[in-house]
């Protein structure tokens, strides 16, 4: 996770206007359609779109297709609305993406993202400018790929973190005036939301835990610009003080705590604090050590994601991929089905998000929803780990990954 500071120009690359590839009419003919995580399934359907919208979703039977669509034939997949991935980062290789060949980007997109059928993304920790020229060109439609938000980061002073290499400057606050500012900068600047480190990895020595004063005056200017704040913990003590500031997203479980209080369970089910299990992310940190720690800390992640979900909290799926490197998602979902029914974990991918981040044209495959779908070769209610096999990836009406 490489966020640094966030004043340097974006360049003269985003001052070129290019004009944005336009969606097709198309139709998806054949397929069995999931419209929501609770809806039945409608077999041998039509799904059609115009205008980057879903116009009209039922049976094959019943439906006309319009002349002049084009029609993807889909017999035996099938189709969810499209995946949203809550935790990632533009990090490692991501650099001067102003520049970078759109071809190149796209290709790097397909590899980390919409191969896995990610239609928005939620980028935690990069160097904003770099990230907001990479949207940028996507939004122009120079390069297909997801819709992304952007979380500016904060750290606790002298809290940077041992995997972000020293030469990288990162935002310390020390105060929480200086986090006021800096959360009004990010503002400014046009992000989403905000990523708090409340608690900061050091290594052999301490964890460096934020406080609740300065963790509180980063929440309430984001809040009152109706924005999220996230937050990364290290330990119980950074759980404690995010929550008392009143964060709204728990980036990760913390495996290496003996799992959540019942006061914190209780209080982040009050407060409708989301959490973003990364059970995957356990794996990758202990890679070389041996399988009992490896194995022991993906099963406390698992227990505590079992301890929320029970308790009817929100749960939201994300991999922290460009931190680790596994993009392929069929292991976190593996995992996640361990304690989630795989409509649950089909929840956690669509409606969860896009009603949590009050996105109500998103989550569902519906007339009137954004043209952002999933075709998958295989079943998810059959294994859960289908929602990794995805055929294509359709965003507003246009395919970002697939034939």
């Amino acid at each position: 996770m490489h966020p640094t500071q966030l004043l340097r120009p974006i360049g003269l690359a985003l001052a070129i206007q290019i004009q944005p590839a336009a969606a097709q009419d198309l139709a998806l003919v054949g397929a069995t359609v999931y419209p929501s995580p609770t809806a039945e399934p409608i077999p041998h359907a039509v799904v059609l779109v115009q205008g980057g919208r879903i116009v009209t979703v039922g049976p094959r039977a019943e439906i006309k297709v319009p002349k002049g669509t084009k029609v993807i034939y889909c017999t035996g997949k099938f189709i969810t609305a499209g995946f949203w991935n809550s935790h990632v980062h533009f990090t490692d290789g991501w650099d001067n993406a102003a520049l970078t060949a759109p071809k190149r980007l796209e290709s790097k997109l397909q590899a980390m993202l919409t191969r896995w059928g990610f239609t928005t993304v939620w980028d935690l920790g990069s160097e904003p400018t770099n990230t907001l020229a990479l949207r940028a060109r996507i939004e122009r439609g120079e390069v297909p790929g997801p819709r992304i938000l952007m979380a500016g980061n904060m750290f606790p002073e002298h809290g940077h973190p041992v995997y972000i290499p020293a030469v990288i400057p990162l935002p310390e606050v020390a105060t929480p005036a200086a986090a006021a500012d800096q959360a009004r900068g990010y503002m400014r600047l046009g992000l989403d939301g905000i990523k708090l480190f409340t608690g900061a990895y050091m290594g052999d020595k301490p964890v460096i835990n934020m406080s609740t004063p300065i963790a509180q005056a980063a929440v309430d200017i984001a809040h009152a610009a109706g924005k999220p704040v996230f937050t990364h913990p290290q330990n119980r003590v950074g759980v404690d003080n995010a929550l008392a500031a009143g964060v709204d997203v728990l980036a990760h479980t913390i495996p290496n705590e003996d799992g959540y209080t019942g006061e914190e369970l209780a209080r982040m089910k009050a407060q409708g604090t989301a959490l973003v299990p990364t059970l995957a992310l356990w794996k990758f940190v202990t890679r070389g050590q041996p399988a009992q720690i490896s194995d022991g800390f993906l099963a406390a992640g698992v227990a505590e994601l079992k301890s929320y979900f029970d308790a009817g909290g929100t749960i939201l799926f994300g991999t922290d991929v460009g931190f680790q490197d596994e993009f392929d998602t069929t292991h976190e979902l593996e995992y996640m089905g361990r304690v989630m029914p795989w409509r649950d974990v089909l929840a956690s991918l669509t409606t969860n998000p896009s009603r949590f981040f009050k996105s109500a044209s998103r989550g569902r495959v519906e007339p009137g929803a954004a043209a952002d779908l999933v075709i998958l070769d295989a079943d998810p209610a059959a294994d859960v780990r289908n929602l990794a096999r995805v055929s294509a990836t359709i965003r507003g009406g246009r395919v970002i990954y697939g034939p």
